[in-house]
């Protein structure tokens, strides 16, 4: 998703959890970008599309100047069908997800 721009991004993310794919991204999402795919999401729910289950995991060692500016990077982001995910949460090192059959 690299080469991508911001609605390249969330027009693919869709396509797929719309499939019932879970993806996992490694760079995460900006939060201007988390906020598009869920207005997106909050647009297409319906009968069939259920929504999204969506959850970001910031960098935790961050440089001098971004603790200076207040930034924190997003370091990855989980998101799939609001339908198959229970529950995703963080425990020291590992991410967990549960997920419905």
């Amino acid at each position: 998703m690299e080469g991508l721009n911001s609605e390249e991004k969330i027009e693919f993310i869709l396509k797929e959890v719309e499939d019932g794919k879970i993806l996992i991204l490694e760079h995460g999402l900006t939060p201007e970008e988390q906020a598009k795919l869920i207005e997106r999401t909050m647009k297409e729910i319906d009968s069939k599309f259920v929504g999204i289950e969506m959850e970001s995991y910031m960098e935790e060692r961050q440089s001098f100047i971004d603790k200076l500016l207040g930034k924190k990077k997003v370091r990855l982001t989980v998101v799939g069908p609001a339908d198959k995910i229970k529950t995703i949460y963080r425990d020291k090192d590992i991410i967990r997800a549960v997920i419905k059959g």
